[in-house]
């Protein structure tokens, strides 16, 4: 029996050994490419890997805690506002919402339309008197809703009227409004708008009508987003203390009679990279980009305009304006590969850098989108500028571009560098 037991051993130091000489056979791990899940409505959904990486930055994964629609237990905006909590995440179905103003004052919250775009119709009604929506939580995310038709008797009636806190729209839109989004001024607020529209400004003889009008906060971030057919007013109007404005098309279009496309008026730090700035034959404003009209409101002043894409349909004007004769300091301008087209000065600052700045006629450039945006392959402008480097620690070379009908792409950079926002 003791013969037999160590007999067993034997061959069960055997076998352990064989085993340890066979290649490791286990399946190799499968690549991740995605979940499923299930959404609101109960069904299940398919979410490829790029979106569950998004989804997980964001936040927006999170299934809801609220859903709001015709056929739900909340049918109205104005009850989904009154009765939310802080850390809600509200969903709104498709549809048209008219004529239901809200007041949101709850922190962290996420506010998204859920599959297709939820519509807010003033329908003349609004918060407070100042807005369909008044979002003054301290921390808020709104995705995938449309604001349309806001007036109020003061002629500022917002889509969105921002007062406290940090806002974040994302995939949002802004049609016929007095002011698409217009915000207090604080310092400690921030604003952060990408992949966005904002188009149609009423016209009203003798209003300014801005469809982005930021007032005097911390930080103002804008990005991927469309702007067309101003009226009288700015497309852009940022009076923030930072403002990072890159991978955005800023043209008014044949129908619009905008006055800038984009203003500070009283400075701060600006970098503005990477976008297409278009002004219209019809405008009011020869000028397309302001810095500085109204002087000073910062201690600490500068703009960084880089690989930007400059049109201009006016017989005449001036394709970036600094009043630097109104600041007690002198302002440091760094003007670097940004690519004109059509008439128009663009003038060497007083202060900073001026170089890679090129002119191109119509006939040189692709159209995107009906614009004449990207260089030819064979154009001599390829290759002809340097790496604009770096700002105060800030990139200046554009990692994207933007991307129809509204959106930003990554961009892989060649050896041939081109002015102007498309490579």
């Amino acid at each position: 029996m003791i013969r037999n037991f160590f007999l067993g051993l034997f061959l069960l130091a055997a076998t352990l050994c064989v085993l340890a000489q066979i290649p490791d056979k286990l399946p190799i791990s499968p690549t991740y490419k995605g979940e499923v899940r299930r959404g609101a409505d109960g069904r299940l959904i398919v979410l490829d890997k790029e979106e569950m990486i998004k989804a997980r930055a964001d936040g927006t994964s999170k299934p809801a805690t609220m859903i709001v629609g015709s056929q739900e237990k909340i049918t109205t905006i104005t009850e989904a506002a009154k009765q939310a909590q802080d850390g809600e995440i509200i969903e709104i179905r498709p549809g048209d919402y008219r004529g239901q103003p809200a007041v949101w004052a709850q922190n962290n919250l996420v506010i998204r339309g859920a599959g297709g775009r939820a519509v807010m119709i003033a329908d003349g009604k609004s918060a407070e008197g100042k807005a369909i929506w008044v979002v003054r939580g301290g921390n808020v995310r709104i995705e995938n809703i449309e604001f349309r038709g806001a007036r109020v008797p003061s002629g500022n009636g917002a889509g969105i009227r921002f007062e406290r806190g940090h806002l974040v729209v994302n995939r949002c839109a802004f049609f016929d409004n007095e002011m698409g989004l217009l915000t207090a001024n604080s310092p400690d607020m921030i604003l952060e708008v990408s992949d966005s529209e904002f188009a149609t400004a009423p016209h009203h003889e003798g209003q300014l009508h801005h469809l982005l009008y930021v007032g005097s906060i911390g930080r103002f971030v804008l990005s991927g987003s469309r702007f067309e057919q101003g009226y009288l007013g700015h497309l852009v109007k940022s009076r923030a203390r930072e403002n990072d404005v890159r991978y955005n098309l800023l043209v008014d279009g044949t129908e619009g009679r905008s006055s800038y496309e984009l203003e500070f008026p009283n400075g701060g730090i600006a970098y503005v990279v990477g976008n297409v700035i278009g002004q219209s034959a019809t405008t009011d404003n020869p000028v397309l980009v302001a810095y500085g009209a109204e002087g000073p409101r910062w201690a600490d002043n500068a703009l960084f305009f880089a690989h930007n894409t400059l049109l201009n349909d006016f017989h005449a004007g001036t394709f970036l304006k600094v009043w630097a004769e109104k600041f007690p300091g002198s302002i440091e301008t760094w003007v670097i590969n940004n690519l004109t087209v059509g008439f128009g000065d663009l003038n060497s600052p007083a202060q900073g850098r001026f170089e890679g700045n090129q002119t191109a006629q119509r006939r040189d450039l692709l159209y995107l989108g009906g614009l004449p945006l990207r260089l030819n392959t064979s154009s001599p402008f390829r290759g002809s500028v340097r790496i604009p480097g770096q700002a105060r620690g800030v990139d200046l070379l554009p990692a994207a571009e933007f991307s129809f009908p509204a959106g930003s792409r990554s961009i892989r950079l060649s050896n041939s560098l081109a002015p102007g926002a498309f490579q």
